[in-house]
């Protein structure tokens, strides 16, 4: 040992240059990411310009709408359990089961609550993207729930909302108003819940699976203390942490340091347009392992995965 460090003294004037055979370590990147719940909720709120006017609307049909919830729910599962192809979904082909039945009412009387109450925080968002990877099978219960069912369950309330405003507000003049917003507003619910799913189809696809090993900090972000990420025999390390980093956008923020690289693309003419892109730059301290490996010192996330292999991540001071 002590060799090997006057050697590298002598060689580099550096005595950690190539200590131990590693290189000096090398701070590295990932790009790419999807926006975090939160950024996409407000980008989509703007692109669907929910204007003050239908947000007043809305509240005055809240009070008719809430009085009309505990009906909304119950025929909602009484649909989705005498349809044959929702029932087979959930496994109410015999009958819906009492404890299961009663676990979705309180999912979906919670959400009806946090809509009625005009709910559009960054908490909310992160709770629709969470509930679109239940969709995906990645719940307790471990149901998928395909993307035309969720789609056409949104519809469904949205068309109840109509039925109950026409019937319990009769004529009053800021009904239309009123169900433009409420279409938005389960628009924008049910993007972020696809968003969420999406993340989570994707930790599925791939030939291999490469289990994640979560310590400290991060177990307790993520709420999990492993993970598999699949993904294709030969594809990159990035290729995986790409897809753990959408799948737990909230732990970001613990990993990297967020940095701006500017650029150029070519548009559909071939004309360049400026782009500025997101870079996420692990933290000094923070380590991310392959097989053992701290990423910094061998070759970071352009490192190839092949059956096998293991990724750990450490925060400072384990």
């Amino acid at each position: 040992m002590a060799t090997t460090f006057l050697k590298t003294l002598e060689r580099t004037g550096d005595p950690f240059a190539d200590l131990n055979g590693y290189g000096r370590p090398e701070r590295w990147t990932i790009d790419r990411l999807e926006p975090l719940p939160e950024e996409e909720w407000t980008r989509m709120r703007e692109f669907l310009a929910l204007s003050d006017a239908e947000m007043e609307a809305m509240l005055t049909t809240v009070e008719a709408l809430f009085r009309r919830g505990h009906e909304l729910v119950v025929a909602t599962y009484d649909y989705l359990l005498h349809n044959p192809e929702t029932a087979a979904i959930l496994g109410w082909e015999s009958g819906a089961d009492p404890a299961h039945l009663a676990e979705r009412r309180r999912f979906f009387t919670v959400w009806l609550a946090r809509l009625l109450g005009m709910d559009f925080s960054a908490d909310l968002a992160n709770y629709l993207f969470r509930a679109g990877k239940y969709h995906a099978a990645h719940g307790p219960r471990r149901i998928h729930v395909p993307p035309v069912y969720v789609t056409g369950s949104i519809s469904l309330v949205n068309a109840t909302f109509g039925r109950f405003i026409m019937e319990e507000m009769p004529g009053h003049a800021s009904a239309p108003l009123a169900m433009a917003g409420w279409n938005k507003a389960l628009t924008l619910h049910l993007h972020l819940m696809q968003m969420g799913y999406q993340a989570a189809i994707a930790i599925d696809q791939g030939e291999i699976g490469v289990p994640f090993r979560l310590f400290g900090r991060m177990r307790t972000v993520t709420g999990v203390q492993s993970l598999t990420v699949h993904v294709d025999e030969g594809a990159p390390v990035e290729t995986a942490l790409r897809k753990f980093f959408n799948y737990f956008p909230q732990s970001r923020a613990e990993v990297f340091d967020v940095e701006w690289a500017g650029g150029e693309r070519l548009d559909s003419h071939g004309t360049p347009w400026f782009t500025v892109n997101r870079l996420y730059t692990v933290k000094p301290m923070w380590r991310v392992l392959l097989n053992g490996k701290d990423l910094s010192y061998v070759g970071g996330p352009s490192t190839p995965l092949r059956a096998g292999d293991e990724i750990h991540i450490f925060p400072p001071g384990r």
